[in-house]
């Protein structure tokens, strides 16, 4: 199978279907100037089956770093597609790494692929929601307005006295990284980093000048690694900074959308409560780990 790699300019021809917002929302940053130097392989330009995002070879130095060592992976014929990714210029899967999809049907190919390269699978599966003005500028069949919770979406305002919203700083990722599922290691601190170096971010701080809520914006697009002390929660704080963080996101033209684990009933009322609606299809991510 021959391969080839395709610039940023492919934004466009992207769009075909729910379960790439993934790659789309990627290959947006990649269109505006490529902070993670990510490249795109598909299996053939322009009618491809399958598309792949990953870092250049350059930058996956550390075989340990899942997090630098990610791909986004959609296809639209799974024997395709394990056939494209079981090339050794598509994955290493000699190194620790995390693939990520909204197509749970990957699942089959990957367990394939693990039998035969060798390597373990830690699979997490959680709900996609994408704010309603996305789904209309991109799927806008999806939407059914009779199911939209009541309101404008807008938050119940925070008292300005004690919060002040400001960007991000790189030295407020050891606290994201504290609270962030994902992470909690040295590997993770340096890519939330990288990510509030590169991308908009949000906080509010507190009374005493330091955060006490967040939400930021990964490689992908997607707004992640959100969070707020456990002392202030229950007051709608980060609540409004997803509020004010998705608003900036549209206005720049990104795709807004996240993921919430099933288990959290607060953040799936809360992203409701902004008009943002959950997906037919999964946020899936696989860490894999050679054995």
């Amino acid at each position: 199978m021959r391969w080839r790699v395709v610039g940023g300019n492919m934004l466009k021809s992207l769009w075909s279907s729910l379960a790439m917002v993934e790659v789309y929302g990627t290959v947006f940053h990649m269109n505006h100037g490529n902070p993670f130097n990510l490249k795109a392989l598909v299996d053939k330009w322009p009618d491809f089956n399958t598309v792949v995002i990953r870092p250049q070879e350059q930058d996956m130095k550390d075989d340990l770093d899942q997090y630098t060592n990610t791909y986004q992976v959609y296809s639209e014929d799974l024997k395709n597609c394990q056939e494209f990714l079981d090339l050794p210029e598509v994955i290493n899967w000699k190194q620790h790494l995390q693939i990520q999809s909204t197509q749970s049907s990957l699942n089959e190919v990957i367990e394939n692929l693990a039998a035969t390269k060798s390597f373990k699978i830690k699979r997490s599966k959680n709900i996609l929601y994408m704010a309603s003005e996305t789904i209309k500028e991109l799927t806008p069949s999806l939407l059914d307005v009779k199911n939209l919770p009541v309101g404008d979406g807008k938050p119940k305002a925070i008292d300005p006295e004690m919060f002040k919203l400001v960007s991000a700083e790189p030295s407020h990722a050891a606290l994201a990284n504290r609270f962030w599922l994902f992470g909690g290691n040295e590997r993770s601190q340096r890519f939330i980093e990288r990510c509030i170096r590169n991308f908009p971010t949000f906080c509010l701080l507190g009374p005493e000048g330091t955060p006490v809520s967040w939400s930021l914006m990964d490689q992908t697009g997607e707004m992640r690694i959100g969070g707020t002390l456990p002392e202030y929660r229950a007051k709608g704080l980060v609540t409004h900074v997803i509020y004010q963080q998705a608003q900036c996101l549209l206005k720049r033209g990104f795709p807004v959308y996240s993921h919430v684990n099933p288990k959290n009933q607060i953040m799936q009322k809360m992203s409701q409560s902004l008009n943002h609606v959950p997906m037919p299809c999964d946020w899936n991510q696989w860490n894999c780990e050679p054995l």
